[in-house]
């Protein structure tokens, strides 16, 4: 008799295809098709005023590019005048106006040429370890001939302490409050791992709104505690999760990690639509990886020794233990969360059903 087990958390010692018609320039590249959509959302344009503003910064590109070579020194960088819609070009010698604007772009007499701006922020990377860390950072702002650098609100002293003690050029230097630093940002990948409590390694199944789905008795058996990512990033915590009886968990994520509907290896998640038996199935997982076999039969109850799991599916896909919650996919369809196996068979917990339970929503890819 084969023993079935659940794959709970591993200790860390264990281990649209279609193009779209884009700028309407001659040779111009097809353009992602999400790309003007988002312009149009996020930028308050139509669709043609998108595609007419995406060939204007095209065209201003290749002046600014252009006269950066002809002016040398004198070159005090590009910008793009949406008024306009030209290249507006720095420089640092007025009598080179004439050459910027017979180039097609209009012209700007500044202080400081490219070069001067660039050494200026080398001098304050060079300086970087002294700054306080309510510097949240600095860099070339070329609209304005600066370099601009940013502190948290009230913290503006130490900056400027902090610029005239790096030895750059204190005037090249405006200093601008800000009211939060800056965090990195972290996909949540259906198959990643995650750590509970720093040690125990389970694997995400499926993004979802605020976070992600994962097996249940990863928390369950644990006792839960803080969620680490596979990087070791701070992560969350659960939310809810229920073991035995079902096998899901919903783990709430912090504003470190943005849930993202897809797979680790690149697959898309569009949704969530059951697969009939005998179809083909794949998991993704922290420690087998991408595995694939066929779905086997439904409606199965699992006796573990930890406590018995209803509703769940049988497929012949491999797994292990630390796969635990990893994500069940058939084709882009999401199907369910790992919950265990024995050395033919892996469970996986049904994705609607968790869904249903955490009343969350599946982000699409």
């Amino acid at each position: 008799m084969r023993t079935i087990r659940f794959l709970g958390a591993a200790t860390a010692a264990a281990a649209v295809a279609a193009t779209f018609a884009g700028i309407p320039a001659a040779g111009a590249a097809p353009l992602n098709p999400g790309l003007v959509p988002a312009m149009q959302r996020d930028l308050g344009l139509t669709h043609a005023q998108a595609l007419t503003r995406l060939a204007r910064e095209d065209a201003a590109g290749q002046v600014g590019a252009s006269l950066e070579k002809a002016l040398g020194d004198s070159f005090g960088g590009t910008s793009f005048d949406a008024a306009t819609g030209k290249a507006r070009v720095g420089v640092t010698n007025p009598a080179l106006v004439d050459r910027v604007r017979a180039a097609g772009a209009e012209a700007q007499v500044v202080r400081y040429s490219a070069r001067q701006l660039d050494s200026n922020v080398q001098t304050l990377n060079a300086s970087e370890k002294a700054a306080p860390k309510s510097v949240t950072g600095w860099g070339v702002d070329t609209a304005s001939n600066r370099v601009t650098l940013t502190v948290l609100s009230g913290q503006r002293e130490a900056a400027d302490t902090f610029v005239r003690q790096s030895g750059v050029d204190t005037a090249a230097v405006d200093v601008v409050e800000t009211p939060a630093a800056p965090t990195p940002h972290y996909n949540v990948l259906g198959g990643d791992a995650y750590y509970i409590g720093g040690s125990s390694r389970c694997s995400v199944g499926f993004s979802v709104n605020g976070g992600f789905l994962t097996a249940g008795h990863c928390a369950a058996l644990t006792g839960g505690g803080a969620l680490t990512g596979y990087n070791r990033v701070a992560m969350g915590s659960f939310s809810t999760y229920r073991f035995p009886g079902s096998d899901y968990a919903f783990a709430r994520v912090n504003s470190n990690w943005t849930p993202v509907g897809q797979i680790n290896n690149g697959t898309r998640v569009t949704g969530s639509t059951e697969a009939a038996v005998g179809a083909s199935v794949c998991k993704s997982g922290s420690t087998t990886g991408w595995t694939c076999g066929t779905i086997r039969a439904k409606n199965q109850t699992v006796r573990y020794q930890e406590g018995t799991v209803t509703g769940m599916v049988r497929t012949n896909a491999r797994s292990d233990h630390g796969d635990s919650g990893g994500s069940f996919i058939s084709g882009n369809q999401a199907q369910g969360l790992l919950s265990g196996g024995d050395t033919v068979n892996s469970f996986y917990y049904p994705v609607n059903r968790a869904l249903s339970a955490t009343g969350t929503t599946l982000v699409r890819g």
